[in-house]
């Protein structure tokens, strides 16, 4: 029981920290604190510097709606960990499951093949967060 308890509230602090940073994300792409995404991807688009002022704008819009959509998909991820998942109901596993892959694998291929590899390694370690806790909790769903 404390086992399953342990994977159910990772989840839970989990999707805390998805909704956290997509809205710091969508509040403050702009601004330092995102400077290690910004030095990442920033030269894979534009060359030039400085950055252009569309380009500038275009960022802006992008991190901006990335984020918020990064916060709701958070918000819907806490209210499955923290509900049906930790009843145990089967459905809520297989959500979890079925949403991250079809979220990663599209994901991951666009950022590889835009040259985009941070995105693609950021993707894996989360994929990993939440793959961990489904592998270690495969049993407790799984064998009704």
């Amino acid at each position: 029981m404390k086992r399953f308890i342990f994977w159910q509230r990772w989840l839970l602090v989990l999707s805390i920290v998805i909704i956290i940073f997509g809205l710091v994300m969508s509040l403050l792409s702009s601004t330092a604190v995102f400077d290690l995404l910004n030095n990442q991807v920033n030269p894979v688009f534009w060359n030039a510097q400085p950055i252009p002022e569309q380009a500038l704008a275009f960022r802006s819009w992008i991190y901006g709606v990335t984020g918020a959509a990064m916060a709701g998909w958070g918000v819907f991820f806490a209210f499955l960990a923290h509900y049906p998942f930790r009843r145990r109901e089967k459905w809520a596993w297989t959500c979890i499951l079925l949403g991250v892959l079809i979220w990663y694998v599209p994901d991951t291929i666009i950022s590889l093949a835009s040259g985009v590899v941070f995105n693609a390694i950021f993707n894996t370690s989360l994929l990993a967060a939440v793959a961990l806790p489904l592998l270690m909790t495969y049993k407790d769903f799984m064998s009704e």
